[in-house]
């Protein structure tokens, strides 16, 4: 190669390595390699499946210019056989130079015979390249065609540039490999974080459907955002890297224990025991009266028509969504009662745990459980933190372990404040905080329509806990919709 020559190919390196899209590379190439020559056209190859796959073509003169967009194949792929000029370049490892296609007898070119017929076209030079990495593995092929002089007369390809050709093929090569490396590794990542997310939506029943409607708000929402200016936007190259924090926000929850996650009401798991133990203190008490005993410590235990009615009051309270104040003094009232044992002893109807659990106000957990549920975002972090997050994802642990931070400092886990919140976190905690208010599948309170949790939301804006331009946003897109929702609608205050 002469000095002018490997300038260009420098150049078109510099080219091809700031070109991530795998079509726009071979695109690239192609034109790349068609201003070099002075061709009328091209075809790019992939070799996948053991065959040649088409996804790019070119014919300028005929305005011919082709894309593969994955799905429906333009032309049928090229048998890896010798029979066909593009396979065996493939094949042998070599560049193969044509001046006229109709003349040459080693290959079979129906299929150029007929795309000719088809187009009112004549394929007459053609120079085939392969494309190796490296270590000689064969990426793929490119093929020229009619190659012109100054006046557009059509001639053979010039010898002069198969060594330049063959170097780009290469380097072609090698871009392309890195590619399509980068993207399966991508390809990877985001099967991790779908099956990580699947795991935490199946690992509880009551939270089967959270991390998809989310998703769904939030692509939505990014799709309204770009369609117009609305004075807020997250850039393109981000716009993965925002749905992959939503996808693994709360992938701190495969941590929590499933008695905690699963709790449906105050007691949970511990009602059973609690009845149990009244069921017990009323055959005592039934054994008392027809034994007519006292207790052996001689305390005044609970009747049995006592007992009937704390045990009504306890159901009641257990499932109830929230306790007034008058439930409250009630139960408080049980906490000093004494009842019968299997062995006779007295001991308290209430045990610590009962006593915390029955003295919640609203919600299902205990200061501990609450405590304890909070603690996923600290164990999405832990566990994303060991992960290799970089270039447009590395704020991907921070944005999904931030999602209950509010702007008033009184969120977890940091109790961070206004500019320390990320936009991006401010609108994953909107979109957390409407999907909790309207899901239909959690044990412990009742879905709420799109119009009540616009109004929860919008009161949480007043007290300075959401981003008030975003939480405006958010509703104007309409992302939050679903099947149902536009004739009920919702409404911000």
């Amino acid at each position: 190669m002469n000095m002018d020559q490997t300038d260009r190919l420098i150049q078109i390196a510099i080219a091809l390595t700031g070109t991530q899209d795998i079509s726009v590379l071979l695109d690239r190439i192609l034109m790349e390699a068609m201003d070099i020559t002075h061709c009328d056209g091209g075809t790019v190859y992939i070799l996948e499946n053991q065959q040649l796959v088409f996804h790019n073509m070119v014919t300028m003169s005929r305005g011919i210019h082709l894309i593969w967009d994955g799905r429906d194949m333009l032309l049928p792929p090229v048998p890896m056989t010798k029979t066909y000029v593009c396979a065996c370049s493939a094949l042998e490892h070599k560049l193969i130079n044509i001046p006229d296609v109709y003349e040459a007898g080693d290959y079979n070119f129906t299929g150029t015979r007929n795309y000719d017929q088809m187009n009112h076209y004549r394929t007459q030079s053609m120079l085939v390249v392969p494309m190796e990495d490296e270590k000689q593995r064969t990426i793929g092929v490119l093929q020229l065609i009619n190659a012109m002089d100054g006046s557009g007369a059509i001639i053979p390809f010039s010898q002069t540039y198969e060594k330049l050709f063959l170097a780009m093929g290469s380097l072609a090569a090698v871009s392309l490999r890195n590619t399509l490396l980068q993207e399966a590794v991508l390809n990877i990542m985001h099967s991790f974080v779908g099956v990580m997310a699947d795991a935490i939506d199946a690992r509880s029943p009551y939270n089967a459907n959270h991390t998809r409607s989310m998703v769904r708000y939030a692509e939505k929402f990014l799709q309204w955002l770009d369609a117009d200016d609305h004075g807020f936007r997250i850039a393109p190259e981000y716009h993965d890297a925002f749905l992959m924090s939503v996808w693994l926000h709360d992938i701190g929850k495969l941590i929590i224990p499933l008695h905690i996650m699963d709790k449906p009401t105050r007691l949970g798991t511990h009602r059973e025991s609690l009845m149990h133990r009244i069921e017990v203190a009323r055959l005592m008490e039934r054994l008392k009266a027809y034994e007519n005993v006292q207790t052996a410590e001689g305390i005044p235990t609970m009747t049995r028509e006592e007992l009937e009615k704390a045990s009504a009051l306890i159901l009641q309270a257990d499932d109830a969504p929230y306790l007034d104040d008058g439930q409250m003094a009630a139960l408080q009232a049980l906490c000093d009662k004494k009842v019968l044992d299997a062995q006779g002893q007295a001991i308290p109807l209430l045990d610590d745990y009962a006593r915390e659990a029955l003295h919640i106000r609203k919600g299902s957990l205990t200061e501990w459980e609450r405590q304890e549920m909070e603690r996923h975002v600290v164990y999405t972090r832990r566990l994303l933190s060991h992960m290799q997050f970089s270039d447009v994802y590395t704020a991907v642990p921070a944005w999904a372990g931030a999602h209950h931070e509010l702007l008033n400092g009184t969120g977890y886990p940091d109790h961070l404040r206004d500019e320390q919140i990320p936009k991006e976190v401010r609108l994953l905690t909107i979109l957390d905080i409407y999907d909790a208010l309207t899901a239909e599948d959690r044990p412990y309170k009742p879905a709420l329509s799109p119009q009540q949790a616009f109004r929860v939301l919008a009161g949480m804006r007043d007290e300075g806990k959401l981003d008030s331009e975003m939480l405006r946003l958010f509703y104007e897109s309409r992302a939050w919709e679903r099947d149902g929702d536009i004739q009920s609608g919702g409404k911000e205050s």
